[in-house]
This record gives structure tokens, sequence and C-alpha cells, in this order.
């Protein structure tokens, strides 16, 4: 098995004022599935009189924001009117489809952040979809040898996250109340990455170093894990997708005028992305399109 494990490590980016681990895309894989886009932030904490995160407004095409809030609260506003708090063990989905703005930032009262934050690419049927904005404060959760397990997306075994998805995905997360090893079943039809967000996590016998990404390809039914105790592992998977994704800055096409026309257009001020009220600050400005 562990000669199947592709291991993957991720670059220091900053998102929003806060350094974060991105796991997806790298120059070694730009997807897992229908995933293509990774982000470990924190965990941080803020000194007295830090804002802490602050994402200002910025748009997103073809694509699905998934935020699993581990630590601390985000606010989320976006073009639609939508105004939500995320908190820990909750999830945040918003899927862009045609066109969405939003922002995001830290809540006062609480000096720490501590999140995963992963792009899902739409099917290409469904690129041009209406925006839309769903909260999940309750999802699927059980305990299996002293693990916490925690269905954030997809289907798991006989298990079902009421997650919306437009594709065979799963996002699953484990947290290890005590030591323990388990063998977990794959489904064999998907690409499977592993993330550890918290602890040193042994995967079929290999160590997985902190901000680093384990890439498991299609074929295997099951995989031996050992977290210790305090230990967090973030699963992600789906099916290869069927042709290579565009991406560029925060749009995500399988066509590449699509993203040239969704650049042009904010870049423009069209009404095509909309504005976020409630938000004071200026909009993020798209890097030069040389190469589009």
């Amino acid at each position: 098995m562990t000669d199947k494990l592709q291991l993957i490590d991720s670059r220091t980016t900053d998102v929003g004022g806060i350094p974060v681990a991105r796991a997806l895309p790298v120059k070694e894989r730009r997807t897992i599935g229908p995933w293509c886009f990774l982000d470990h932030i924190g965990p941080a904490r803020f000194a007295p009189g830090d804002p802490g995160l602050d994402v200002g407004p910025h748009p997103h095409i073809g694509l699905q924001t998934f935020t699993w809030m581990l630590e601390g609260e985000i606010l989320h506003r976006d073009s639609l009117g939508s105004e939500q708090r995320i908190r820990p063990g909750q999830v945040n989905l918003m899927t862009a489809g045609h066109g969405i703005v939003h922002t995001e930032e830290s809540v006062a009262g609480h000096p720490s952040v501590h999140a995963a934050q992963l792009w899902i690419a739409l099917p290409e049927h469904q690129q041009g979809t209406r925006a839309r904005f769903d909260h999940y404060p309750d999802l699927p959760r059980w305990q299996q040898q002293g693990i916490t397990f925690t269905l954030l997306i997809g289907q798991h075994q006989d298990r079902q996250a009421p997650t919306l998805s437009f594709a065979p995905i799963l996002g699953l997360d484990l947290l290890a109340e005590r030591d323990g090893t388990l063998t977990l079943p794959l489904a064999p039809e998907f690409e499977h990455g592993l993330f550890a967000l918290a602890g040193e996590v042994t995967l079929a016998g290999q160590p997985l170093a902190p901000e680093q990404l384990a890439y498991l390809a299609p074929g295997s039914r099951e995989l031996t894990l050992t977290l210790p105790a305090g230990a967090r592992l973030l699963i992600i998977g789906g099916e290869p997708l069927p042709r290579p994704l565009q991406i560029w800055w925060n749009f995500v096409s399988f066509d590449q005028e699509a993203i040239r026309r969704a650049a042009q257009d904010w870049q423009s001020g069209a009404p095509r992305f909309g504005d976020v009220v409630g938000y004071h600050g200026p909009r993020l400005p798209a890097p030069p399109m040389a190469g589009l």
C-alpha cells in the first residue's frame, strides 16, 4: 500500500493576512476527484487589536467553496445577501456557478481561527448553474474505536451527508479521542487525499508529516490508519475528472475562454457578480491577465 501513496508537500501562502498551508493545487497534483483547492488555515491566534482574517470582496465561477470550521468563527457575506457565521463543527458551502462575490472576516471576541477551506469543481454541464449559499450546522457523526467521524459531504458506507453535491464525492473528518488504529473502507473508483489537520498520523505504516498531503490513486478498497490521541485527519475523494481543469485566480472552468470572460467582467465592474452589502473595504483586484 505504501508504494501507492504519493506524499506532496504543501506551500505556504497568505490569505486575508493569515499564513496558510496550500496543499491543492500544487505542481505535483492539481485535483483529487472534483476537489481542486485545499488550504489549511491555522491554528492561528491573534494579538489584541489584530483584526484576524479579513478577505475582501472577490469573485468565483464554476465551483463550490467549502469551509470546515475547527476553531474560532468566520463571518461569510455574499452578493446574494447571505450573512452567516460559521462555528466549529459546521460547514459553509457556497455554489458559485455563473458567478458570485463573497467576503470572509474573523468575528470579534474570537482571537483564534483554525479551518480547512476547499473548492469543489462543478461538473461541466453545471458550470453555469445559478449561485446559492448553504449552511450545515448538523452533520452525521459517529464513534468507532475511539475516533469521532464526521461526514462532511457525500456518502460513506451506509451514511449520507446532507451537503449539496453535484457529483460523487467524499469529505470525512476523523478526530482521535485516544490512540487508535483502524482499517478504513474506501470506494475503489475514487482517488483520495489525506491531510493531517492536527497531530502525527500514519497511513499504512507511512508517517504523514505536518502540512503534507497524501494522494492515493483509484483501486484501493481500504487503508490502515493510526492516529494518536488528539490527531485529526481530513479525507477527501472523488472520481477522477474526465479532462483537465483550468484554474486561474478564483475562477475554475473546463473552458479557458469562460475564465477570460469572467476576468474581463470582474475588471470592468460588470453586473454579473453583484456587490456584498455590509462589508466596508475595497474589492480585491484580479492579477494581471497575461497568459489568459
